[in-house]
């Protein structure tokens, strides 16, 4: 008969509380590229990292050479758990910049911020990013820097938040306090 209980002794399960295996990663334990590709919307974490990668160009060349150095000092953790060698990397070998040439002329050059100055304004960091990280028109490029944002902010101490936040344009700036 199948309404007859067959093992009367046996607790009766809430099934609301049930544990799914499909339950979300907690965002504390997401690797660095998981969190950019969740927020991002990114689906590979390739595009992820090449995004940050740009990303991180546009931010080092707001600032002088001794914050990027701070910055970099702070970035100490693996991107992504993984057995793909071109993912294995911490957070600080994309902040640097892997072309040796640009590398040494970001570092004798002064920072695009300040009187006189070609200035990075907002519209022109979003366009930078967008355009040079190759973002697909799907991915809103807001939503895909404050996802570059909100995990770096992650890795860095307050003190190093509000320094970087102090040589971020107006709106990018708003942008990386919401992240």
């Amino acid at each position: 008969m199948p309404d007859e209980t067959l093992k009367k002794n046996l607790p009766e399960i809430d099934s609301t509380e049930l544990e799914d295996s499909r339950t979300v990663i907690a965002d504390e334990n997401r690797s660095f590229l998981k969190k950019v590709m969740v927020k991002g919307g990114f689906a590979e974490p390739y595009d992820a990292r090449d995004f940050t990668d740009v990303v991180f160009r546009i931010m080092r060349d707001l600032m002088e050479t001794e914050t990027a150095d701070r910055v970099e000092a702070e970035l100490h953790q693996e991107v992504m758990s993984t057995d793909e060698k071109a993912l294995q990397m911490e957070v600080a070998d994309l902040w640097k910049d892997r072309n040796p040439l640009v590398g040494f002329l970001s570092r004798v050059r002064p920072p695009w911020q300040g009187p006189g100055i070609f200035k990075i304004d907002s519209d022109r960091f979003l366009f930078r990013a967008a355009n040079e990280g190759g973002l697909p028109p799907q991915i809103d490029r807001e939503q895909a820097v404050k996802a570059v944002f909100s995990a770096t902010k992650d890795e860095l101490s307050a003190e190093r938040i509000e320094e970087i936040a102090g040589w971020l344009p107006d709106y990018v700036q708003k942008l990386w306090r919401e992240a």
